[in-house]
């Protein structure tokens, strides 16, 4: 998850998680009343950045030359596009944010499924719940979604049988 692309590398993301059984308890009853958050060995929040500023791109930056060397005032150009960018899409931050957190949740499951790991990703959460649980009220965080991570219980009726999707020609248009 901590390779995942995202929009100028700025991450605007927190990965929660969860291995707690007491805390995992908790988990049904603010989320629909499914069990997976409960039953998986490892439920993972993917939360989002509320807001970007100057000074998150800054400590970003500064972790760019950290990583790779150089100046951070070689970096201004680069500065400039993204607080331009954030700038025009204040009204929508926490959206594009959220579109982030999404690239990262598919690389996660990616990543677990190509380790043989099942994933069931979860948005059937109550999530100024999960805020509260998790302590992300107040914070620059909020949750966005879940994701139950481990392996099916040998008994499970549904990993055997086959995968309901539409057809190739009616999801992908050749232009």
């Amino acid at each position: 998850m901590v390779l995942a692309p995202s929009s100028f590398g700025l991450q605007p993301w927190l990965f929660i998680v969860i291995t707690d059984s007491d805390i995992k308890a908790q988990l049904p009853a603010i989320s629909w009343g499914q069990s997976q958050p409960k039953d998986c060995s490892h439920m993972v929040i993917l939360a989002s950045r509320r807001s970007l500023d100057e000074a998150y791109v800054d400590t970003f930056l500064d972790s760019v030359v950290k990583l790779r060397g150089g100046e951070v005032s070689k970096l201004n150009g680069y500065r400039s596009v993204m607080l331009t960018s954030i700038e025009k899409q204040r009204d929508e931050l926490l959206q594009w944010n959220t579109y982030q957190v999404y690239i990262a949740l598919g690389q996660l499951m990616t990543a677990a499924a190509m380790l043989g790991v099942d994933t069931c990703p979860m948005e059937g959460i109550e999530k100024p719940a999960y805020d509260k649980l998790l302590g992300l009220e107040g914070s620059d965080y909020t949750t966005i979604v879940g994701c139950a991570v481990g392996y099916r219980h040998p008994e499970d009726k549904y990993a055997a049988a086959r995968k309901v999707r539409f057809t190739s020609d009616d999801v992908v248009k050749h232009v």
